[in-house]
């Protein structure tokens, strides 16, 4: 098998590797063949240098690694998190999945909606603030829901925190009044060391305000309800979610319980719909049209054959800011791996790192490399059609002009007899269209990266599910808080005693 799947990879890399002015000139259809639409999303891989020949060189590589066979795994609650030896069941809590899970994420949901609507009836007395703490998954989830879909008229203002740094959470403190604040805190483990510091200087400022009762006012989202009973918290207001289900991948479950109550419940309910909508289409599509695994397709191919270090992401919408910073999560978490699921070594480059920003600032800063450097980038555009503002058109006008013009620019070039003013051209990107930015179409682009970073797994031979690599750093930050310096260089101590003199 493994001599089988190297002579499919020698294919894709003997494949000609034309220019994309020669990809267009060579096909009049490459467009409609390379483009695709689904859950309101236009998705446009034509500026990329696949082809019609090199995506069936891809459908046989996928094959021969039983990708189709992989996605009805994941689907169906199958354990494929081998290293961990449990199912990766995000997909449940949007409908697809084993019927037990799908009905479990039923009624934790209906739990959940249930507190939302206690907590907006003034149960727990008059709430105006949420303080929402959480990292990783647990937090940069959240706030990318609020970010992209909030009003401006919400019921509640809510302040999501992840750095134990205490420039993030003391302005928030001083903002808010602690009478009107509900703490809730989100850990799968219910014991990061981050999280609970921060919740910590929460309620001795609850305290300190006068808040009688601060546990009353905490609501715990977690896989181990039993810990955060332990903790204090009343089991009314323990929202828990399965242990199957990744702390980046956990936004669907109880996680998301900050964005329901901010937001609305129905917009919540959009979030899973509109994912519902890609987990059907990555687990019924064929390959060849199956728009997650097209773009693993391409990103395999820049990553192994053109041997692109990263990638790049730019939301030409400033409601999408942190989409970006979201994907470094789950790509980089997942795929940036060494180890093939059977313990071997991983012979060829895993995920690429990603980076980005948004338009279009980021043509007056980083496209200056990514038009005339020496690094190949593959670029990835975001835009919305329906402006997320009521100022004048010339805004959003403008705006798509820009992203539109900087995958036309980036792929045709321009030569001069100058040399600091040519531009080689035949840099590729993709773009994706969605046509308003809402809850369904946000659940169906998270859903459709999802997918993606398992597609990139599965033709790698990757576990994407485990994270130990986040683990040794809380080790030797363990280490360094209770004085056991036998483990550390001399670097790391003359820093330490630095910071803190004797």
């Amino acid at each position: 098998m493994k001599e089988i799947i190297l002579n499919h990879w020698t294919a894709i890399e003997n494949h000609a590797k034309l220019p994309l002015s020669r990809l267009f000139q060579n096909n009049s259809d490459r467009v409609e063949q390379l483009s695709f639409e689904q859950s309101g999303i236009y998705f446009d891989f034509s500026k990329t240098h696949l082809d019609i020949e090199l995506i069936e060189k891809f459908q046989e590589l996928a094959n021969a690694k039983d990708l189709k066979g992989q996605i009805d795994a994941l689907t169906e609650g199958v354990a494929i998190n081998v290293s961990e030896g449990r199912a990766a069941e995000h997909t449940a809590e949007r409908g697809i999945g084993a019927d037990t899970s799908v009905e479990n994420a039923k009624l934790l949901r209906k739990r959940m909606h249930g507190l939302v609507q206690a907590l907006d009836s003034n149960a727990l007395g008059d709430i105006e603030y949420i303080i929402h703490l959480g990292i990783g998954g647990s937090a940069l989830g959240p706030e990318l829901l609020l970010e992209a879909l909030k009003f401006g008229d919400e019921k509640y203002e809510t302040a999501i925190i992840s750095n134990i740094d205490g420039c993030a959470l003391e302005p928030v403190l001083e903002r808010f009044d602690a009478q009107k604040t509900l703490l809730v805190i989100a850990s799968k483990s219910f014991t990061t060391a981050e999280t609970f510091l921060n919740a910590r200087s929460v309620i001795d400022w609850m305290v300190e305000q006068g808040v009688s009762d601060p546990y009353g006012k905490i609501v715990a989202l977690t896989a181990m309800p039993d810990k955060a009973v332990e903790w204090g918290i009343d089991e009314s207001r323990i929202l828990p979610f399965s242990d199957t289900i990744g702390g980046r991948y956990s936004l669907w479950s109880s996680i998301g319980f900050s964005v329901a109550l901010t937001l609305g419940f129905d917009v919540f309910e959009d979030l899973l719909a509109g994912a519902a909508t890609m987990d059907d289409h990555f687990k019924n599509a064929a390959i060849e049209n199956n728009i997650p695994i097209i773009a693993a397709f391409c990103d395999q191919y820049y990553s192994q054959i053109r041997h692109c270090q990263t990638r790049a992401v730019f939301a030409y919408d400033q409601r999408l800011g942190l989409l970006p910073d979201y994907l470094q999560q789950l790509e980089m978490e997942s795929n940036g791996k060494s180890v093939l699921v059977d313990g071997q070594s991983l012979d060829r480059h895993s995920s690429p790192i990603i980076w980005g920003g948004v338009g279009t600032d980021a043509q007056h800063a980083v496209f200056q490399l990514l038009h005339q450097g020496t690094h190949l980038v593959p670029v990835e555009f975001l835009a919305v059609i329906e402006p997320g503002h009521s100022l004048a058109g010339e805004h959003h006008h403008g705006l798509l002009l820009n992203c539109f013009a900087q995958g036309a620019a980036l792929m045709a070039g321009k030569s001069s007899d100058d040399v600091n003013r040519n531009y080689p051209g035949d840099r590729p990107s993709t773009t994706l269209l969605l046509d308003e930015l809402n809850g369904q179409t946000l659940g169906a682009l998270i859903a459709f990266y999802e997918h993606r970073t398992f597609a990139n797994a599965v033709l790698l031979g990757i576990n994407p599910f485990d994270q130990f690599g986040v683990e040794l750093g809380k080790e030797m930050a363990n280490a360094l808080s209770s004085n056991d310096s036998n483990q550390m260089d001399p670097s790391t101590e003359i820093l330490k005693n630095r910071a803190f003199p004797a």
